[in-house]
């Protein structure tokens, strides 16, 4: 099937006035649902793990609407508060509604993009179908007291947490165990070996293919949550 993908301009409203950042529209011919994707701290909605992935998606009927968060549009490397991001989400979400209404909308991120996706349902900014995290980063590496959990039972809509038994940022895995179990509607999909961008020790892969890879089994979870 074709895919259309289209550039968005999507306008966000921070305190200090609104800004507008990037999006990306892809729709394949036979699309049953748009997934919402959003880039870890470090790099962009272009990244090839990102383009794999969604690329990968539309071969599976899963229409991608990958988005900028602000401090990246303006050329900045480290985030911003943690509110413009939710806000971003939020208007992720109306764009979605806009562009593709026909369309369920779910929620994804990679690490980072995937955190603040959850901090927004968990505060009632989007209400996406469900979400899905690319490596969920539990803790600094390193840091397990410091967890970013707390939230994570407010989260209604059914959760998808994607992870590498070798991620530094979910060790001990106990913990994460523990975490997915105190929340409403949650699940846990091994990566046996998977580091936190899903690379296996003595196995190298391109980014854009270990992204492709994983689409598969997020189409499947999305299509087994919609029945």
């Amino acid at each position: 099937m074709a895919t259309t993908e289209t550039d968005l301009r999507i306008g966000v409203v921070l305190p200090n006035g609104q800004v507008e950042v990037s999006g990306l529209l892809g729709r394949p011919d036979d699309a049953w649902a748009l997934l919402g994707i959003a880039h870890g701290a470090g790099a962009g909605m272009r990244h090839p793990f990102l383009t794999g992935l969604a690329h990968a998606l539309h071969d599976s009927g899963v229409a991608t609407l990958r988005f900028t968060f602000p401090y990246l549009e303006a050329g900045r490397r480290m985030p911003g508060p943690a509110a413009h991001a939710v806000t971003t989400w939020a208007a992720v979400e109306a764009a979605a509604t806009e562009h593709a209404p026909d369309l369920p909308l779910w929620a994804s991120g990679k690490s980072y993009g995937g955190r603040m996706a959850s901090m927004a349902a968990a505060e009632g900014r989007i209400a996406p179908r469900g979400l899905i995290y690319l490596g969920y980063p539990l803790h600094p590496p390193g840091d397990p007291g410091n967890a970013r959990t707390a939230h994570l039972p407010d989260v209604a809509p059914p959760q998808l947490f994607l992870e590498g038994t070798n991620d530094p940022f979910i060790q001990p895995v106990e913990q994460l165990e523990a975490a997915v179990a105190s929340c409403q509607d949650a699940e846990i999909l091994w990566i046996d070996g998977g580091g936190h961008s899903f690379e296996i020790k003595g196995r190298k892969r391109p980014a854009d293919e270990v992204g492709a890879e994983l689409a598969p089994a997020v189409a499947h979870w999305m299509r087994r949550r919609s029945e």
